[in-house]
């Protein structure tokens, strides 16, 4: 469990350096050009909603450890991940070189919606 905890304190600090840093640190190292973000699958379409597939990957992964290291405050790590995924996306607004995007916001929702979903699945398993 303490392994669980400290994993998910580091991925929150490595969530807060990528996401506040002022480019991409993987394009950076990948393409050499900080200014082009690599892409994993392509976005999900829905009509006219696009969700951004990276975000939701990211926050799918770091609010499931979230969730796992704090089972038993299920509310509170809830409201948590929400915020973070909110607030985060938020101050691209003021980050030079990132941007504000609709379809990363619910992107980071989606991962946090779909962590808790899966949680709760294996919950009422394990229960039956």
């Amino acid at each position: 469990m303490r392994f669980l905890k400290l994993s998910f304190y580091f991925s929150n600090l490595v969530l807060f350096i990528f996401y506040l840093y002022p480019g991409s640190i993987f394009g950076c190292f990948l393409y050499n050009d900080c200014n082009t973000q690599p892409q994993l699958t392509s976005d999900f379409t829905f009509d006219y909603i696009i969700i951004s597939s990276n975000h939701a990957y990211v926050f799918a992964i770091f609010s499931f450890l979230g969730i796992l290291s704090f089972k038993g405050y299920l509310k509170k790590i809830s409201y948590y991940l929400f915020s973070v995924s909110v607030f985060l996306e938020m101050l691209h607004i003021i980050i030079p070189n990132r941007g504000f995007e609709v379809a990363d916001l619910l992107g980071n929702v989606l991962g946090v919606i779909l962590s808790l979903i899966l949680y709760k699945l294996f919950n009422l398993r394990r229960l039956k």
